[in-house]
């Protein structure tokens, strides 16, 4: 999943962007409020982890931009400030959990994977689409019964296809989500062509029916629904 570490605190950033990598995430920081505001206008994330003592600003004011303007992202606030009062004021203007410092990390994984499950898979742990069956802790998908072999893009492109079935999804929203800040390394977005088309080959030849549909000059959908 994409998420975006807000996090003052050099040692504990590296920390967490260390271990959330090697789950498998996208994982994007911001040392400020002002960073952490302009990143939650231009891009979408699937968890924000929020500390609310930040340099130029108060966290619990960004959850109002990120309820505002991306209403299904999840929030959670990692804080030292242990108050009674923070943690309702979080809640109460939309933050999905409250995780005071300092914590142990296999713990934040743990919440982080609940929530999104929460968010995009109505809580779920295993996602099941007619003749395709998910399971996101594992990154194992079986088509008909039978084990499909992804890459670990393909995989990712799958799960964010499923929590987005049957909308219009764009070529430059697949590469941020896919690939996060390295996007902006990319001169065009043509290449998404070959991960999409390698993933929609596997499933086809595992007798799985054609859900990814291609938009011309757009992006793609993954159909469900006539």
């Amino acid at each position: 999943m994409k998420i975006l570490v807000v996090e003052d605190e050099i040692e504990m950033q590296k920390s967490i962007i260390r271990y959330l990598t090697l789950e498998k995430n996208i994982v994007e920081v911001a040392n400020d409020f002002n960073s952490a505001y302009e990143k939650i206008q231009l891009y979408e994330y699937d968890c924000v982890l929020l500390d609310i003592t930040l340099p130029n600003g108060n966290g619990l004011d960004l959850i109002k931009t990120i309820k505002n303007s991306r209403p299904k992202t999840g929030i959670i606030i990692i804080s030292a400030k242990n108050s009674f009062d923070d943690k309702i004021d979080g809640l109460n203007l939309g933050a999905d959990d409250y995780l005071p410092k300092p914590f142990h990390l296999p713990e934040l994984n743990a919440r982080i994977k609940a929530l999104i499950r929460r968010n995009n898979f109505d809580g779920v742990d295993v996602i099941v689409i007619n003749e395709i069956t998910l399971y996101p802790g594992e990154r194992k998908i079986l088509i008909n019964n039978n084990l499909v072999n992804l890459t670990s893009k393909e995989f990712d492109l799958l799960v964010y296809f499923i929590a987005n079935k049957n909308r219009v999804i764009q070529k430059n929203a697949l590469v941020e989500h896919l690939w996060g800040d390295n996007a902006d390394q990319f001169d065009n977005f043509d290449f998404i062509y070959n991960h999409v088309k390698n993933l929609r080959k596997k499933l086809l030849a595992a007798h799985c029916s054609d859900y990814i549909q291609s938009i011309y000059g757009i992006g793609y959908t993954f159909k469900t629904e006539l």
